[in-house]
């Protein structure tokens, strides 16, 4: 891997094609032409695939600084003062609860970002970098859903990613309803109802 630092001009048209990337997206969805990005861009479609071979690469740049603070969402869910077992119990649903609805606000924009984080889940992805940011936000969610079960309102045979892939439909769903945000909040609410310890 050339790990050299970019040329200027390089670290210029990397960011303008981000910058630009993230607008065709929040417009058309992730399925918007790369080569018209590049042509928003002012730069060749050369220039676009050199810095980023892929559709995947590029949703990722574009999707990165979301996807950080997503994780350091979690860390500080889970960084709380231990609590007498009642309270923890609550605050550690809460907390799930809390992570998935700031989940699903992120994954409703740009269009699409739900089904790419799907896609990225299957073994075929494993290694790219949306394949390694799936893992890490199915990490997160892993660490809040053991506390949640280890404190007892949630059910113990509940795995992540089953967790992530529903939640990633209710995702898909949302983006067809006339109030996504709403939606997503009802949608939550009948999972969580199955979700809980009887």
């Amino acid at each position: 891997m050339d790990t050299r630092p970019m040329r200027a001009d390089a670290r210029r048209n990397y960011e303008r094609l981000i910058a630009t990337a993230r607008s065709a997206f929040m417009e058309h969805g992730t399925g918007a032409s790369l080569d018209d990005i590049a042509k928003r861009a002012g730069v060749g479609s050369g220039t676009l695939y050199r810095h980023f071979p892929t559709r995947d690469a590029l949703l990722h740049a574009v999707l990165r600084d979301r996807i950080d603070g997503l994780l350091a969402h979690a860390d500080e869910l889970l960084a709380g003062p231990a609590q007498d077992p009642e309270t923890e119990a609550l605050d550690a649903e809460a907390a799930l609860g809390r992570w998935l609805r700031t989940y699903l606000a992120g994954a409703a924009t740009p269009r699409g970002t739900s089904t790419v984080i799907i896609q990225a889940m299957s073994a075929d992805w494993a290694g790219t970098g949306l394949g390694a940011a799936a893992a890490s936000i199915c990490d997160a969610l892993g660490r809040l859903l053991a506390r949640a079960q280890r404190a007892g309102t949630i059910r113990a045979e509940i795995d992540p990613r089953d967790l992530l892939r529903i939640t990633n439909a209710i995702g898909v769903a949302s983006e067809r309803a006339p109030d996504p945000g709403a939606y997503a909040d009802r949608m939550l609410s009948l999972l969580f109802d199955g979700l809980r310890t009887r």
